[in-house]
């Protein structure tokens, strides 16, 4: 094990998280995107690998790489709820969120009317917000192949200096002779 080399990963993976959330924030407030009740909750992955990259950044000794090692489930969760969103994207299957769908309004007078909408609009999940109107690419699947991405590399640096911790100790075996 590299400690050195587990703080310099903590900080690349809170670049990473901390990106994928100015980026979230950046199309929301200053493109005016508005984002569903999905990418709300797709926010959340990268919030906890921020705070666990800020603690293997703080914590002493040998204790970053746990740390680390707890950051891939978390983005395992974030490629997940990314796929889910995605699946609604494109009509695979419905949104599980109630949030998602339309509300249902009671018409039988203007005062039930005006009781049954909601306290502020929500943008529906199945409608993808797209960068550039041309290429036909949505956030949720730059978001889907950003935390592929993420965890493929996070679990090749975590296996490979696994890997080579303990092939360091098949070192010491006697020689043949």
């Amino acid at each position: 094990m590299n400690p050195r080399a587990d703080r310099l990963a903590a900080f690349l993976v809170l670049a990473a998280a901390a990106a994928a959330i100015a980026i979230a924030f950046a199309a929301e407030h200053l493109m005016g995107m508005a984002p569903c009740p999905l990418c709300l909750l797709e926010r959340w992955p990268y919030r906890v690998a921020i705070l666990l990259s800020l603690l293997a950044l703080l914590l002493p000794g040998r204790w970053p790489r746990p740390v680390l090692w707890l950051v891939l489930p978390v983005m395992l969760v974030a490629a997940g709820l990314a796929f889910l969103h995605l699946g609604v994207e494109h009509h695979w299957w419905p949104s599980p969120l109630p949030q998602c769908n339309a509300p249902h309004l009671d018409m039988s007078n203007l005062s039930n009317l005006m009781a049954s909408l909601p306290a502020r609009p929500s943008k529906p999940c199945d409608a993808p917000n797209y960068l550039v109107a041309q290429v036909p690419i949505s956030f949720v699947t730059m978001n889907f192949l950003y935390a592929v991405v993420f965890v493929v590399l996070l679990s090749v640096y975590l296996g490979s200096t696994t890997r080579g911790t303990r092939d360091d100790d098949s070192d010491d075996e006697p020689a043949a002779g």
